[in-house]
């Protein structure tokens, strides 16, 4: 009866002094390790587009108009972050870039509500515009 506690008590030691032994360390390979990274040739970044927001600015430069240019900021539902005008004239300066302009004649910004898809949503609309210098 007195060797089962004796024997339990050396099988518990005997399994717990197994558990401070370190794993065996891998076999480190001397050949050099081949690149997975591949780099790819960054495009150049858009210039920036510029708004006017007065079409009296444009007086005495040539433009040329290329067409209507939107950018909106949606919030899908009532628990999302507002929708903010910032955003969406931000956006609408990269539809702008997209189309190779480097202006904007910004018409209207405004925040509706009922847009499918949208339970409020702010849109900019303007004119994406090529301004050339004198």
């Amino acid at each position: 009866m007195r060797a089962l506690p004796i024997c339990l008590l050396a099988l518990a030691v005997s399994g717990c002094s197994m558990l401070d032994r370190s794993p065996v360390e891998p076999v480190k390979s001397t050949a050099t390790p081949a690149k997975t990274e591949q780099t790819r040739p960054r495009a150049p970044a858009a210039a920036p587009v510029k708004i006017y927001s007065n079409a009296e600015d444009l007086l005495g430069k040539p433009f040329r108009d290329l067409g209507e240019v939107t950018g909106e900021s949606c919030q899908a539902s009532n628990q999302d972050s507002p929708p903010n005008i910032p955003t969406a004239r931000k956006r609408m300066q990269i539809n702008a870039s997209k189309m190779k302009a480097n202006a904007v004649l910004l018409h209207s910004c405004e925040v509706t509500s009922g847009t499918p898809g949208c339970y409020r949503q702010a849109i900019c609309i303007g004119s994406a515009l090529n301004v050339s210098a004198k």
